[in-house]
């Protein structure tokens, strides 16, 4: 069985309901102009621009490069994580650029896609300064896409030359905080990893070189294009989302 459900630990359940009102305080009444806002035609046509919601825990989706974003990241876990613990959510993902200074009004933000990129230098300081601060981000090749693979491992090592991405061993609490989750397993044949970085004795970026991005809950256009990606990525992200917030 790839991931179970338990009954979700203290920490979740009363830190959860604390810092859902405390991480997710922002700056009232600021949108993203639609012009920003790279979502899946089929979706833009019956949904407005996401923005941020003050008082629950908003998550970014972030853009970078050269507007590159996900148009395929399910938002779907930040619903599920709702509805199995007490932790209060903006249920729709909100995109903002990397370089901006409004990416310090989320704790949480997602970074995926597919094809090459490169980060900018003032992209790369606000990443760095981000994570230094208390930011999180789950990164993911969309896909598996393996030259966006590549592109991330190089931005990582440029923004932080000083320490590397290392494989996170299967006890780690990533993986047993709302679901637990025995392994990784790909649509393909393979099973899947995550890697993570620390600063100062914590995780502040968790990689997946398999798509996090669920794309059966998805919708419209959003096929993984035939790449691996991990099947129980929902439950993941849950457990991500909740680590993060309860450590």
């Amino acid at each position: 069985m790839m991931a179970s459900k338990i009954t979700p630990k203290r920490s979740v359940w009363f830190l959860g309901a604390i810092l859902s009102a405390l991480l997710g305080l922002g700056v009232a009444g600021y949108a993203q102009d639609e012009s920003d806002v790279d979502e899946n035609p089929k979706k833009s046509k019956s949904l407005p621009p996401a923005v941020l919601q003050p008082g629950i825990v908003n998550c970014a989706n972030l853009t970078y490069g050269k507007r590159k974003t996900s148009t395929c990241f399910s938002d779907e876990f930040l619903k599920q994580i709702g509805r199995e613990t007490h932790i209060r959510t903006n249920q729709r993902l909100v995109p903002v650029d990397l370089e901006s200074t409004e990416l310090f009004n989320y704790p949480v933000a997602v970074m995926t896609g597919e094809g090459s990129y490169s980060l900018t230098p003032s992209q790369q300081t606000n990443m760095r300064n981000y994570l230094e601060n208390g930011g999180f981000i789950i990164a993911s090749a969309g896909c598996s896409s393996p030259d966006w693979e590549k592109s991330f491992r190089r931005a990582v090592a440029e923004v932080f030359p000083e320490i590397s991405l290392q494989t996170i061993d299967q006890s780690h609490p990533v993986f047993h905080t709302v679901y637990e989750i025995d392994e990784l397993k790909c649509k393909g044949a393979h099973t899947s990893h995550l890697e993570g970085l620390e600063i100062d004795g914590k995780i502040v970026l968790i990689f997946s070189p398999d798509g996090l991005n669920d794309t059966g809950k998805v919708g419209g256009n959003c096929c993984c294009c035939g790449g691996n990606e991990i099947k129980n990525a929902r439950q993941v992200n849950v457990n991500l989302l909740a680590y993060t917030l309860t450590h």
